[in-house]
């Protein structure tokens, strides 16, 4: 029992241990890509900073499975306790996803909280918003799959930053806010869905992945 106890005792301090971040992913929206303005700043800031950060922004399949599935696989070769993820809207609930599996820190931002409920009613062919031309269809099962996919209330709560706009028009700021309430805040008079402002967000992702 006492070798048990003393075991738990060391993986507690270990978990706490703040060590740098190596890696970094970025998660995409719904219709968004690796085009998006928060993807490319965020890669631009980081490629001059930190040069030797290991940085990946992918394509996101529009099957929810198979999207975790290849996010998964490649995470799987990164140091876990170096690593952190960012999402925004569905990338947001990705994000949690990922951060529950790989006890990684994450930055949420305006996250989707409800993906199944919300994007019932965009079965049928869409565009990406930056490529047009670009062509994708949203299938009904992927409705089930985003429900296979939600995640537990935040196991590491202090791992996670949210950001969330009050002036969100696609996302309600109240429910996001009530999901992540436990976890660290960030939380904005009027803004909208797309953080237009996010370079007055970027100090503070900085700091709390300890990147600044």
């Amino acid at each position: 029992m006492l070798q048990l106890s003393l075991a738990g005792r060391y993986h507690e301090a270990v978990m706490t241990v703040q060590r740098p971040i190596t890696h970094l992913l970025y998660l995409h929206g719904f219709r968004s890509s690796p085009m998006s303005n928060k993807a490319r700043r965020m890669a631009s800031l980081l490629g001059s900073l930190h040069p030797e950060l290991v940085w990946w922004c992918p394509q996101l399949p529009a099957s929810p499975r198979q999207a975790m599935l290849e996010v998964m696989q490649t995470a799987a070769d990164w140091p876990h306790d170096r690593m952190a993820v960012i999402g925004s809207s569905l990338g947001g609930f990705y994000a949690s996803w990922v951060a529950e599996q790989t006890q990684c820190k994450a930055i949420l931002l305006n996250p989707a909280v409800n993906p199944a409920r919300d994007l019932a009613q965009y079965i049928g062919e869409h565009s990406l918003w930056h490529d047009p031309t670009e062509l994708f269809f949203f299938r009904e099962e992927f409705v089930q799959e985003l429900r296979d996919l939600t995640p537990p209330d935040l196991s590491y709560p202090e791992r996670s930053l949210a950001i969330i706009a009050k002036g969100d028009e696609l996302l309600d700021w109240r429910e996001m806010l009530a999901h992540y309430a436990r976890a660290h805040v960030r939380l904005i008079e009027g803004g909208d869905h797309a953080l237009s402002d996010f370079e007055v967000h970027l100090p503070a992702m900085l700091e709390f992945l300890g990147l600044d």
